[in-house]
């Protein structure tokens, strides 16, 4: 990542500026909680994704910076409404905007970061990147409730979690990369192609996340909390229907009825490990990855494509 954040260091510092100007408001509330989103934000994996995609296909440009802009705000939106529906309190280590200013406000600002990434490109007439970002958040929401609605009676076959992953995190990253490709590629087809390139990363991305389940690693969220929300993930579900009759109908009971046990919980994950279902996600992980690696070759060997590379490895490799 070091490397990565060496290569695009101006124009993340630039990004930085765009971004804080994106959330600036004339409500003193507003602004403080701004200041706390801005200063406890992840890895900006996203924005890097829309400024190498973009230098891809020339300079990073003012129409660059808004999408990446545009993308940080419906992301970081997303994320303070996931945390008031999940009741989380805590968010990479620190409190979580609804353990400090409670649920209302905690919607009313996430809304407040939807429309002022609306208005970031309707204002500057980005309807195109527009388009690519809505489409995105139309499908994290739909994958959301599918997800809500299979966990009620654990009935998710394979396809089906790739579907839920694809719309809840991989058209998001495919919008990032498809939205800093608009700004520099006059083609449609560099545009797509990119966006097929960022869907299979955030797949790979996603799987990822999955297997920090069944870790060991601080990670900031606990072992076996997809277990405890009854989310059925792939090593699981690759468990499920690969092991006998009586150890299906056994797993199935603990995740609907004990799932807050930490020994029945801890049975689960042993289960998952002795039937191959780590060894199996990381396998599909890896497919998915060089899908994307694939389409990324397409482009001649330059300093944004090399920076690209270590991305997408750094999704499958990370500690955290």
């Amino acid at each position: 990542m070091d490397n990565i954040n060496q290569f695009i260091s101006s124009e993340l510092q630039q990004f930085e500026v765009h971004f804080k100007a994106a959330t600036k408001s004339k409500v003193p509330l507003l602004d403080r909680i701004m200041q706390y989103i801005v200063k406890r934000k992840g890895k900006q994996i996203r924005p890097m994704f829309v400024l190498l995609c973009a230098k891809l296909g020339g300079e990073v440009n003012d129409k660059t910076y808004r999408a990446a802009s545009l993308v940080e705000l419906l992301h970081t939106a997303t994320l303070v409404h996931d945390d008031v529906v999940d009741e989380s309190f805590e968010r990479r280590g620190f409190f979580s905007l609804n353990a400090l200013w409670k649920n209302k406000i905690a919607v009313l600002v996430g809304d407040y970061l939807l429309a002022k990434g609306l208005l970031l490109s309707i204002d500057n007439d980005d309807f195109y990147i527009l388009k690519i970002l809505s489409t995105a958040v139309k499908q994290m929401s739909e994958s959301e409730l599918l997800q809500i609605e299979k966990s009620r009676n654990l009935n998710l076959q394979e396809e089906e979690y790739y579907n839920i992953i694809k719309g809840k995190t991989a058209s998001l990253l495919s919008s990032a990369c498809g939205a800093g490709a608009s700004s520099t590629f006059e083609n449609t087809e560099d545009i797509e192609r990119l966006k097929r390139f960022g869907e299979n990363v955030g797949m790979a991305f996603q799987i990822k996340d999955d297997l920090f389940d069944y870790g060991s690693a601080d990670i900031g969220k606990p072992t076996g909390n997809d277990i405890k929300e009854k989310k059925l993930t792939l090593p699981l579900i690759h468990t499920l229907n690969n092991c006998t009759a009586a150890l299906k109908r056994k797993i199935i009971y603990i995740v609907k009825n004990k799932n807050t046990d930490k020994k029945q919980v801890a049975f689960v994950i042993d289960a998952v490990k002795q039937a191959g279902g780590i060894e199996y996600a990381i396998e599909k992980m890896n497919i998915f990855r060089d899908e994307a690696l694939a389409l990324l070759y397409h482009y001649p060997q330059s300093e944004a494509r090399d920076a690209l590379e270590k991305l997408v490895r750094y999704t499958t490799d990370r500690k955290y």
